[in-house]
């Protein structure tokens, strides 16, 4: 008992030593935050006061009713798509939707998000970029497929965020007004994603210290590139997969089990956290994306062998 209490004083220990390294990065995700939510959540808003999301969206329009959305969300699929999670929460944050319509929307974006910069860090593994692309778009289609064919009843179960039928526009004296009233809004909205993001930048600062991660990480298997990428994301998973894909440790095989696997699912607590402080059900959003990972990995795994594994696997 007193070993195990000795041993939890060490960890603990070990986490405040790196406490100022965790603040800084908290800062930095904390600018980057700002970054993307204040701008881009005030262009939703202009764009909704001179009624541009509706030409918008009619774009995008069999996307939107595929994924059971209004027109209008597709500014933050599109954002969502291209830059990051945080752009596509600062154009569907006005759009007044529903619980289940953000359950939907993280589950599509927490898949299909970021791709020209994720598709470059799955293209150091020697993953090729219409293989990352496809599989990101097309997955995130299937996993959400089950979610939009469910009963109107449960549809419109439970708390929403907003009424789902389309927008509710705040009308405004003048064009000032809307701004400044955007302005506040979107301060609030960084400010609950700052809190939220620092949290959880000190947590997976203080878990990346602990000694059985440094030494796993040394080490790390299929099984470990998996998890610590459910935890801290794809860039860190995928960097220990390419640190062992050098030594010589994994097989191509390996490599595009394990790749495909975080395309469908990574970052499973901050991204999905995100989403359900709008009222998306975290549950459904974590066990989808697990599932369809894990479905689609063994499933591609039989069907890329010889010939097919070597047009995907550039290595």
């Amino acid at each position: 008992m007193r070993h195990a209490i000795s041993k939890l004083k060490r960890h603990v220990a070990c986490g405040f030593k790196r406490l100022p390294e965790g603040l800084q990065a908290a800062l930095a995700s904390a600018l980057i935050v700002l970054k993307f939510v204040v701008p881009f959540y005030i262009l939703s808003d202009i764009l909704l006061y001179f009624d541009l999301l509706r030409p918008i969206g009619r774009l995008l329009s069999p996307l939107t009713t595929f994924l059971d959305l209004p027109l209008e969300a597709a500014s933050a699929l599109a954002a969502g798509i291209l830059l990051n999670v945080y752009t596509a929460i600062a154009f569907a944050a006005p759009l007044e939707l529903s619980s289940h319509q953000w359950t939907i929307l993280g589950v599509f974006i927490g898949i299909c998000h970021s791709l020209p910069v994720e598709n470059a860090i799955m293209a150091r593994l020697g993953i090729s970029s219409l293989y990352s692309i496809g599989l990101r778009f097309f997955g995130g289609l299937l996993a959400v497929l089950p979610l939009t064919l469910l009963p109107a009843s449960f549809k419109s179960g439970g708390e929403a965020t907003g009424t789902g039928q389309g927008l509710a526009v705040q009308q405004f004296d003048s064009f000032a007004a809307m701004l400044l009233s955007s302005a506040g809004n979107a301060l609030i909205l960084s400010a609950q994603v700052i809190v939220l993001v620092c949290g959880l930048i000190l947590l997976m600062d203080w878990i990346k210290s602990l000694p059985a991660i440094k030494k796993h990480v040394e080490g790390a298997g299929t099984a470990f590139s998996i998890i610590i990428g459910q935890i801290l994301g794809i860039t860190y998973g995928a960097g220990i997969l390419l640190r062992e894909a050098g030594r010589g440790s994994l097989s191509r095989r390996d490599i595009f089990f394990i790749g495909t696997f975080l395309m469908i699912s990574h970052s499973s607590i901050e991204d999905v956290l995100l989403f359900t402080l709008f009222g998306a059900n975290f549950w459904f959003i974590l066990l989808v994306r697990l599932v369809a990972a894990l479905v689609f990995s063994l499933v591609l795994l039989r069907l890329f062998k010889g010939p097919a594994l070597d047009r995907v696997m550039r290595r």
